[in-house]
């Protein structure tokens, strides 16, 4: 084998049972070496002790175990864990260790910065550099995971949401992988419940994501009306309304499972009760329940937090018309780790 070497966490399982073939080996080599990888979180091969001492050297000279590097950690008042991840090209990206009362939730990003640039979005002043590869999306579980060891915590990352930075749909390729890999019983073996991916719809990928059944979907939705979506996210609303929501009509899902639409409340926008009243038209043919953002501050971005008073007035009436819906608490704001904060402050590109 020639070239330079390749990283292993870039492989899915069937990748790296063809890797250990190329190489000579049987098998059952690629559970043992997959199993180091991603249960025990080896980083480098001479760990892998059931490993002769001659194939850890040859693996070591044909391949390489390459994670993202942590930068930075910054810790919220309320337990929130945001990392700066430094790439091998030196590109930075963020991820957010959130707890909940019996476990973690890690949000995921997808992508260097995001080409759809909705306005409320922090990570959309970035703008996009590049996809992130399968290495370098599950390489921030890894790195989560690695931090709830060294800290001894009781609770365990159980639930995992592309909601970082980044659409998710438009590195599927990638993402898909992940979500493959992510299932693999002898590695991360996360179920397909606890994985939810956020997206603002892409036309085909959307329903390839729902007809694999590999994660629940969260539609970032935020508008009622084509024309109030095209305002506030105009690219993402090349998909039209009409449109996406047929297809969330047509979304297979199991018997009790819902689709999560997102809609960050920004003042004086959207957060009226007849902006309410026409969601509720709207999803009248969707099994959707409703998860109500109110919006968080960035510099540049042009909104206001809505008045509070207004936003429960808006979930009332959500819920009064049998449409479920929740309020989501914010985490990690002191930090700027909240949604639609990421940035990779430290290292900003143009």
């Amino acid at each position: 084998m020639t070239g330079s070497p390749r990283n292993l966490l870039d492989f899915t399982w069937s990748e790296l049972e063809q890797f250990c073939s190329e190489m000579g080996e049987p098998p059952f080599r690629a559970r043992q070496i997959w199993q180091w990888l991603w249960q025990k979180r080896v980083c480098d091969f001479s760990s892998m002790s059931n490993i002769s001492r001659e194939l850890q050297k040859r693996l070591a000279e044909a391949a390489a175990i390459v994670r993202p590097e942590v930068v930075e950690t910054q810790v919220s008042q309320d337990g929130t864990i945001k990392f700066l991840l430094a790439l091998a090209d030196d590109r930075r990206i963020e991820s957010v260790l959130i707890p909940e009362k019996d476990h973690f939730t890690l949000c995921l990003s997808s992508q260097v910065g995001c080409s759809l640039g909705c306005s409320f979005c922090a990570t959309g002043q970035m703008r996009f550099a590049r996809n992130l590869s399968l290495a370098e999306i599950l390489g921030q579980v890894l790195v989560a995971q690695d931090r709830l060891a060294q800290s001894g915590s009781a609770l365990k990352l159980r639930n995992l949401v592309f909601m970082g930075m980044g659409e998710p749909l438009l590195n599927w390729s990638n993402v898909r992988r992940a979500l493959e890999s992510l299932h693999q019983p002898y590695g991360l073996n996360f179920s397909t419940r606890r994985i939810t991916v956020s997206t603002v719809g892409l036309p085909g990928v959307l329903a390839e994501l729902g007809s694999l059944g590999l994660a629940l979907p969260a539609v970032s939705l935020h508008a009622p009306t084509q024309e109030l979506r095209a305002r506030i996210m105009p690219k993402a609303a090349r998909y039209p309304l009409d449109a996406l929501v047929r297809d969330l009509e047509n979304y297979p899902l199991q018997p009790r499972q819902k689709i999560t639409i997102e809609y960050v409340l920004l003042r004086g926008i959207n957060d009226a009760l007849e902006h309410a009243q026409g969601l509720i038209r709207l999803l009248n043919r969707v099994k959707a329940k409703v998860n109500l953002i109110p919006f968080h501050p960035s510099p540049g971005l042009p909104y206001d937090v809505p008045d509070m008073d207004r936003v429960l007035a808006f979930e009332s009436l959500l819920k009064t018309k049998g449409l479920p819906t929740t309020l989501r608490k914010s985490k990690g704001r002191d930090i700027v780790a909240a949604c639609g904060q990421l940035f990779a402050q430290s290292r900003p590109y143009a």
